[in-house]
């Protein structure tokens, strides 16, 4: 397997795939998942000529998992010295979810001299957490469930939690029992205690000023109905804050649009890259 060994001396996985001469794209995933979540845009990418990179964060998928060092911080790090190593220059940065914050966090601290675009896509940033100048965000009680619920069963957790994720529960849906399964495995090959530690990065943690940070042709792409991470307290906020930013709404789109529209946006994310 490919791997990167940080300063830490965490090794955190890689695929690298496409030709080495197209333009990069890197992906960052969604918790409790891995770079398999991906695998539509990679296959896509990968044969249109773009070099495509997606790693497993810390704790998550074959990389590592530590006990410390499982807060965003270090995840933008661990993603500084992956696109380091591969000396990836002019790339297009795409994050789902957590993953979206892990990109706005690495603009944050590393700026975006190796960066072409953005596209954040459902992505938590700037502030999941309600709070007094957030009340459009999530009570801190959903985000203690989710971590009641991932230390006494993960898998049925994650299996439960697919229903949400994909939108199976709205009417006219067609459930698709392969995501389901797959999204489950995905969330068990990772460790517990980097995926427990997550919880708190995804919600906590406040991505405004990585989000004014940004100084690239930015995508923010969010499905309407999205109820993981609700677009009030994330993309239309995010698109405010973002420099011209771009913001795309799906309607009665899920959180996990990338795999169940994976046609659609791909074409957009495309469209985008070639503006």
């Amino acid at each position: 397997m490919s791997t990167v060994k940080t300063k830490d001396g965490t090794n955190i996985f890689f695929k690298d795939w496409g030709p080495r001469d197209g333009q990069p794209i890197v992906f960052a995933h969604g918790w409790p998942l891995s770079s398999d979540a991906w695998d539509a845009q990679l296959l896509y990418f990968g044969l249109q000529g773009f070099r495509v990179i997606a790693h497993d964060r810390r704790g998550h998928g074959r990389s590592d998992q530590p006990w410390n060092g499982n807060n965003m911080d270090q995840y933008a790090d661990d993603l500084a010295e992956v696109i380091e190593k591969l000396d990836l220059k002019n790339a297009v940065l795409i994050g789902h979810s957590t993953g979206g914050g892990e990109v706005a966090r690495y603009i944050g601290r590393h700026g975006t001299k190796r960066v072409a675009k953005v596209v954040l896509v459902g992505a938590v940033p700037p502030l999941m957490l309600k709070t007094a100048d957030n009340p459009e965000g999530t009570p801190i009680e959903a985000f203690d469930a989710i971590r009641t619920n991932v230390r006494s069963n993960r898998s049925q957790f994650y299996y439960d939690l697919t229903t949400p994720f994909y939108g199976f529960n709205r009417q006219g849906a067609q459930v698709n029992d392969g995501f389901r399964e797959s999204f489950r495995l995905q969330g068990l090959a990772g460790g517990i205690k980097g995926q427990y530690d997550c919880i708190r990065e995804f919600s906590e943690v406040d991505y405004t000023a990585d989000l004014k940070a940004i100084d690239k042709p930015t995508l923010i792409i969010h499905g309407s109905d999205d109820q993981i991470v609700p677009i009030a307290a994330s993309a239309h906020k995010a698109a405010k804050i973002v420099k011209s930013a771009e913001l795309k709404i799906y309607e009665g789109g899920s959180h996990g649009l990338a795999q169940v529209d994976a046609d659609r946006f791909n074409a957009d994310v495309h469209a985008f890259i070639r503006a």
